[in-house]
């Protein structure tokens, strides 16, 4: 079992930078596919991006490309997704989760979620 917390989350205005961290608890963190989530307000949940359990292999959704990153700290369990150059269109509930599918990037092929951390940009 697998719990997985976020943080990092705010509320800040376009143009400005966050960095959101999610800490796994349990076994296993090193060899999961650790994946960001957004769902926004009436809005179908969407992949932002993933990263390979050794890191060498990352995913972005194309809305977030070039903005985003994601790395991984295997030492400290924990997965972070730095989002720069904000825009109001990125404010959504963030989620991370864990999945042993290789660089998975469908949220149904996730088995472990996070509770969520809110960001929300101001225009």
């Amino acid at each position: 079992q697998v719990q997985l917390v976020e943080s990092g989350g705010g509320l800040v205005q376009a143009g400005d930078s966050l960095r959101l961290s999610c800490v796994a608890s349990g076994r296993g963190f090193s060899s999961f596919t650790m994946g960001w989530f957004r769902q926004a307000p009436g809005k179908v949940r969407e992949s932002v991006s993933a990263i390979s359990w050794s890191g060498g292999n990352t995913y972005y959704a194309d809305s977030v490309k070039g903005r985003f990153t994601i790395s991984r700290d295997n030492a400290k369990n924990t997965v972070y997704l730095q989002m720069n150059s904000l825009k109001p269109e990125d404010t959504a509930a963030y989620y991370c989760a864990a999945t042993a599918v290789v660089l998975a990037t469908e949220g149904s092929l996730y088995d472990y979620w996070g509770q969520g951390t809110q960001v929300t940009v101001s225009a």
